[in-house]
């Protein structure tokens, strides 16, 4: 996952100040993907200087003689987070990249995500036919499980659900994609 095209998202979504950023990429983004406020303003001064982003103003800081820069993305930084929508590949476990592109696509319209999320659902159900067979063939049937046997099988059992969940959420999220 990059994390200059996570914060260029979170300013195509708002122009910011980097400390404001960093406040809202805390309690959105930043559920699904870290970045420490360090990390965010190094970021920003590189994006600055690659031409992704200008400081478009500034605003009164919580300190009286304090002023915040406000970030913009620029024409080239869109640009920039199509390309890397475009041609980042997503794993199966990549479903965090996944989700940041999917604010791209909220952000800037259409980046057509509907052929990479068909491709995922397909890896995420290869998966859950994996975890059945195991599940099948290891432990059944579970009432002659060890103890030790028990747990693994709890943990497989966690792989089923997540896979199940991630793919019923797909299939909700598959037609927002066409709208």
């Amino acid at each position: 996952m990059s994390t200059p095209h996570a914060i260029l998202i979170s300013l195509l979504e708002q122009p910011s100040s980097g400390y404001d950023l960093a406040r809202r990429f805390d309690r959105s983004m930043g559920y699904f993907w870290r970045a420490t406020h360090q990390q965010i303003y190094r970021e920003l001064g590189r994006m600055l200087q690659q031409g992704w982003v200008a400081v478009v103003g500034e605003t009164a800081g919580e300190a009286a003689a304090s002023r915040k820069k406000v970030y913009q993305v620029l024409p080239a930084g869109r640009a920039e987070v199509a390309r890397w929508v475009r041609e980042t590949v997503t794993d199966v476990d990549g479903r965090n990249v996944f989700l940041i592109k999917l604010r791209a696509e909220a952000a800037i319209g259409p980046l057509g995500l509907d052929a990479e999320l068909a491709r995922l659902i397909g890896l995420h159900r290869e998966r859950l036919q994996t975890y059945l067979d195991i599940e099948q063939r290891d432990f059944t049937p579970a009432d002659a499980l060890t103890p030790a046997q028990r747990v693994q099988y709890a943990i497989l059992k966690g792989g089923i659900v997540s896979e199940r969940a991630w793919l019923a959420w797909a299939e909700e999220v598959g037609p927002l994609l066409h709208a």
